[in-house]
């Protein structure tokens, strides 16, 4: 099978699946989410992700219809029946279905899943970027299905030819990117958004943190600002969709450039760890 669609125990083709009107996806996008890379049928970090998965259904208090070691199983054995093992593995999970109504669905919630083919990136072109002022609310670090903020930032870089928007709050404090994390390295030490309500605690930045440790590179949890974006001497993009990417260019004007030995070991670490367990 080329994509595969997963709803309840029932899977199939993915342009063939449906589900039921009365979802509480279809009236208030009430779920949460997640997703990661697989290659070789091995999907990457999905402890990691799962685990994070569960904390943001317990943080909306959606009740899971399965356990996690419940829930990796189908997603291994989804993975098996799909044509090429190089693919991005989406699972979410809504509050239930029900006639539309505020207060909670009772009962467990609505588990989806979807396999499409994909393959990560290895970070040696560089990407274009835009900023867009942060309008998202204050739970950024749940990973819901309320993205429409996200999606009009991401159209507004695709209709410019970019990669990405970053998102920045009132008084130019950078927080994330529409679909990604955003860091940046300056004199040697890497500086990242602390993890609070405003960014979403992403996998790929815990890898990136990880990387940093490993190599001895000092990094730093701490807000920064549009001007140090700018000025910073790489401007370092992950993601789950591909896990290190550095810019050449924000709003139309050139960035980064200034320190392409230390991104390059940064990415040949963060590829290399990928690929070994991957194989």
């Amino acid at each position: 099978m080329e994509k595969l669609g997963y709803y309840n125990g029932r899977f199939g083709p993915l342009e063939e699946m449906t589900v039921p009107m009365n979802d509480r996806v279809s009236w208030f996008g009430d779920g949460v989410y997640d997703a990661g890379p697989c290659r070789n049928y091995h999907i990457f970090a999905l402890d990691e992700h799962v685990d994070r998965f569960f904390r943001s259904a317990d943080a909306l208090q959606i009740r899971m219809p399965v356990t996690k070691d419940e829930l990796k199983a189908t997603l291994n054995g989804l993975v098996r029946k799909m044509d090429s093992g190089d693919l991005f593995v989406y699972y979410q999970v809504t509050r239930g279905t029900g006639v539309r109504k505020h207060a909670f669905t009772e009962g467990p919630g609505n588990l989806w899943i979807t396999l499409t083919p994909a393959s990560i990136a290895d970070g040696r072109k560089p990407i274009r970027l835009i900023t867009a002022e942060d309008t998202r609310f204050f739970h950024c670090n749940i990973k819901t299905l309320n993205l429409i903020p996200s999606v009009m930032a991401a159209q507004r870089a695709e209709a410019a030819g970019c990669s990405e928007a970053v998102f920045y709050r009132p008084g130019g404090r950078v927080t994330e990117c529409a679909h990604s994390n955003v860091h940046i390295l300056k004199d040697g030490v890497l500086r990242t958004a602390p993890t609070d309500e405003l960014i979403l605690p992403g996998i790929a930045r815990a890898h990136l943190l990880r990387a940093c440790s490993a190599l001895e590179v000092p990094y730093r949890e701490e807000p920064f600002l549009l001007e140090e974006l700018f000025a910073a001497d790489e401007v370092l993009v992950t993601s789950s969709s591909n896990l290190c990417l550095r810019a050449c260019e924000i709003d139309g004007k050139p960035v980064g450039g200034g320190a392409p030995a230390l991104y390059e070991r940064l990415r040949s670490y963060l590829l290399e760890e990928f690929y070994r367990a991957t194989d």
